[in-house]
């Protein structure tokens, strides 16, 4: 995989930030998933979630997981795939190293965010991935921004911008006043001559 290029980083695209909407594949019941709802909803409630509900470990991973992808880049209304999974021994992510589902992120048309186990598991399909996150927490914090430091940037903006508008119609008000002095002594002037 490595010598097809497939983890190279020149092959790596940037993910919107923030999407508006992610197909989100898990489990539904795991802890991954709980977490990563818990986390987006209190950041970024705004963000749409298509949810791909598979098993993460087991026989059947790797075709649920490789199913949700083709139906995902199939429809393609998506702005992000982001993939997840909790911590686990070594045979219960061991999915997530098999070719087809590293392919599958590889291949995926819609951009990939992949965080798998803990910040010390890397998978192959992280490595394929567009982003990888170190854990399913750190996946929904690099997706979306806080929207409490949104409010709070707008919050600044605004008030940067009242003074600056303030300021620019004083200005614009003193060079009127002005010219009007000017105008005011050139017709007394050309009233007198």
């Amino acid at each position: 995989l490595e010598k097809e290029g497939l983890f190279a980083p020149e092959r790596k695209r940037l993910l919107p930030h923030p999407p508006e909407k992610i197909a989100l594949v898990t489990s539904a019941q795991s802890a991954a998933y709980a977490d990563f709802i818990k986390i987006i909803s209190a950041r970024w409630p705004l963000l749409e979630i298509e949810l791909y509900d598979v098993q993460v470990q087991g026989m059947q991973a790797e075709e649920d997981i490789v199913l949700a992808f083709k139906k995902i880049n199939e429809q393609a209304t998506v702005d992000v795939v982001v993939l997840i999974r909790g911590g686990g021994s070594s045979d219960d992510l061991s999915v997530f190293n098999t070719e087809p589902v590293t392919r599958a992120v590889v291949a995926s048309r819609v951009p990939t965010m992949v965080a798998i186990g803990h910040e010390i598991d890397v998978s192959l399909s992280e490595l394929g991935a567009d982003v990888r996150a170190s854990t399913p927490s750190n996946a929904a914090e690099l997706l979306v921004p806080d929207v409490h430091d949104v409010r709070v940037h707008l919050l600044t903006s605004e008030r940067y911008l009242d003074t600056v508008i303030h300021d620019e119609i004083a200005r614009r008000r003193d060079d009127l006043h002005r010219a009007q002095q000017l105008l005011a002594q050139h017709c007394e002037a050309f009233l007198q001559q």
